[in-house]
């Protein structure tokens, strides 16, 4: 992402100046601490006054809370990029943020409250995103980007559809798949943009040799494969012709990443990550699309795309767009790199955990760890970068 272009004179908290800092800094302490939160609820060890089903809480969470404030974060900070515009600042950043602490307060506690008026907190993060964005993307012409805010305009909806569902018959599973396809249709999206951008800005500098590939008719034709494996994988998980087309999607996404030459950005943490994240969107399709033609358990490719593409792709986005923004040099200390490691070994412990029913146990306890060290120490990490001034 280039610099915002202009800014309102604001005096306010630095933590409210830009839409990335209380949404990266609260979604990463999210993702930690309700995945240490997680494993005592599915030992039986911990119980919260939810109206969801246990599995239901963690995958709504994980999706429309964690991945739901990441995204905020970047789209808020990027759409100004995008348009031109003024960003959101201040009082009405703080309405989002309260917003979204609404929602995951009355989702914990939607036994109490009713389902009704906590999915109307709820959803009401997403809806005034989704109006706020829409708002600059038209206001500014930005007609490109209108395909970003359809594929947030589908997150909000199958959060919608999360609720009815769980209150109409116990269990989510049309909101949990709309949920995943939206997330990972996002990580695709802005992936393929950023990934073969920072690759080229960095091979520049090293000199002559291959280059990422321009994107192009391939990577339209791919997205199109994706999303309509996708599509059908909502409908039909377990058909055999959507685990064919979500086969032919993940060769397609493979070839789509093996065009950007990642395999020359190992000496810059900050730019190889990417390309590591971005590697669970083929090894997700191909994984859940085994699962519809095999006995292979659909949680493996599940939490590759979601733990993987989304976990791993969010600590590579904000790491990044984190010193970007606020004037800080893009190097990744050894501190970092660390997070990025531990994110990676534990999106592999938890798709081994489902391939592997035998050491599910303490495989399932090593990805729990891994991942909240990871993000809680991104927490850390950032603390200060993400909460202080800018330096220039």
């Amino acid at each position: 992402m280039a610099p915002i272009p202009r800014l309102r004179s604001y005096a306010g908290p630095a933590i409210l100046s830009y839409g990335f800092r209380p949404f990266f800094l609260l979604g990463a302490l999210y993702a930690g601490l309700s995945i240490l939160a997680w494993l005592p609820m599915f030992a039986g060890e911990l119980t919260l006054p939810t109206a969801f089903a246990l599995r239901d809480w963690h995958v709504h969470e994980m999706l429309y809370g964690f991945a739901g404030a990441v995204v905020a974060g970047f789209l808020l900070t990027a759409v100004p990029n995008w348009t031109g515009r003024l960003p959101l600042q201040g009082r009405p950043l703080l309405l989002l943020v309260a917003a979204w602490l609404a929602g995951r307060f009355a989702v914990a506690l939607s036994a109490e409250l009713g389902w009704l008026p906590a999915a109307i907190l709820d959803v009401s993060f997403l809806s005034l995103l989704t109006a706020a964005l829409g708002r600059e993307v038209i206001a500014g012409r930005n007609w490109r980007n209108l395909k970003v805010l359809g594929v947030l305009t589908a997150m909000l909806l199958g959060n919608a559809v999360f609720h009815i569902e769980a209150h109409l018959s116990g269990t989510a599973e049309y909101g949990i798949r709309v949920g995943i396809a939206a997330t990972l249709t996002m990580v695709m999206l802005i992936g393929g943009r950023i990934i073969p951008s920072f690759t080229r800005n960095w091979l520049a500098a090293l000199g002559p040799g291959r280059m990422p590939v321009p994107y192009g008719r391939f990577d339209a034709v791919s997205m199109m494969i994706a999303v309509a494996a996708l599509l059908a994988w909502v409908v039909a998980p377990a058909d055999s012709a959507t685990g064919a087309g979500l086969l032919i999607a993940g060769l397609s996404q493979a070839a789509r990443l093996a065009r950007w030459a990642g395999y020359r950005t190992w000496q810059n943490p900050l730019v190889f990550i990417l390309h590591v994240a971005f590697a669970f969107v083929p090894l997700g399709f191909v994984l859940v699309g085994l699962s519809a033609l095999s006995d292979i358990s659909a949680a493996a490719g599940i939490h590759a795309w979601t733990a993987g593409a989304v976990g791993v792709m969010t600590l590579a986005v904000m790491s990044r767009a984190s010193l970007g923004h606020t004037g800080r040099p893009l190097r990744a200390p050894v501190s970092v790199q660390a997070v990025f490691i531990l994110a990676t070994g534990s999106v592999l412990a938890r798709v081994c955990a489902a391939l592997h029913p035998v050491w599910t146990a303490p495989l399932l306890a090593t990805a729990t760890v891994l991942w909240a060290a990871a993000f809680l120490g991104f927490s850390a990490i950032y603390w200060r970068v993400l909460t202080g001034p800018r330096l220039t």
